[in-house]
């Protein structure tokens, strides 16, 4: 499998370039700014991208969906859940990003579904708190967890629709039970892993 971390945009959010290393079959996870960096490194893969998945909707996360869609006629895949951040919920929430350029969503993902890239499968996980419509993408034993779970903390729920106990209901539900093996490549920041977040992570620990 090609594993690639790029971060991108204006808060480095952590792009995910994966590919199949036969087929060459590849998709671009969440793009939040330099498309064109984010295409030539595909290009020096030799993928060709199929999918462009979004963990979630905002804006830090999508700055680079335009045109990577429009280069590479890939499918966009996001939860529809989070679709409102897409009409008009983002410019509220991150002046920073009003100046992003907004797409359709292709397909709608949801939990247990699988996207299949050559002999790859991505399994979805839905995870909502930080927005209503995230989700994890789990690929053999790595988890790309998106703003859900970071290394000792979690994401953010203080945005509108956000929620606190939604978001640890998803962490210890959904992702503590994976093994203690699982590499976490999260949206922003270093990697960890699942076992490592259960023994350290305080946000799980102080609300058992």
């Amino acid at each position: 499998m090609i594993f690639q971390v790029y971060p991108a945009g204006v808060f480095q959010a952590n792009c995910y370039i994966v590919g199949d290393e036969n087929t060459r079959l590849g998709a671009i996870i969440d793009p939040g700014g330099d498309p064109e960096g984010i295409l030539i490194q595909c290009g020096h893969m030799g993928l060709d991208i199929k999918y462009i998945i979004l963990t979630h909707g905002h804006g830090d996360h999508i700055g680079g969906v335009y045109e990577i869609k429009g280069a590479t006629g890939a499918k966009i895949l996001m939860n529809k859940k989070d679709e409102y951040l897409l009409k008009g919920g983002n410019k509220a929430l991150m002046p920073i990003l009003r100046n992003i350029k907004l797409f359709e969503i292709d397909e709608y993902i949801e939990d247990g579904d699988t996207i299949e890239l050559g002999e790859i499968k991505l399994s979805i996980i839905e995870t909502p708190g930080h927005t209503p419509g995230g989700i994890a993408i789990k690929i053999d034993d790595i988890l790309i967890s998106g703003d859900t779970l970071f290394k000792g903390s979690i994401g953010r729920t203080d945005f509108e629709f956000g929620s606190f106990e939604e978001i640890i209901r998803s962490i210890k539900t959904k992702l503590l039970v994976l093994e203690d093996e699982i590499n976490v490549f999260p949206g922003h920041g270093p990697s960890t892993t699942i076992g490592y977040e259960k023994k350290y992570n305080p946000f799980i620990y102080g609300n058992e």
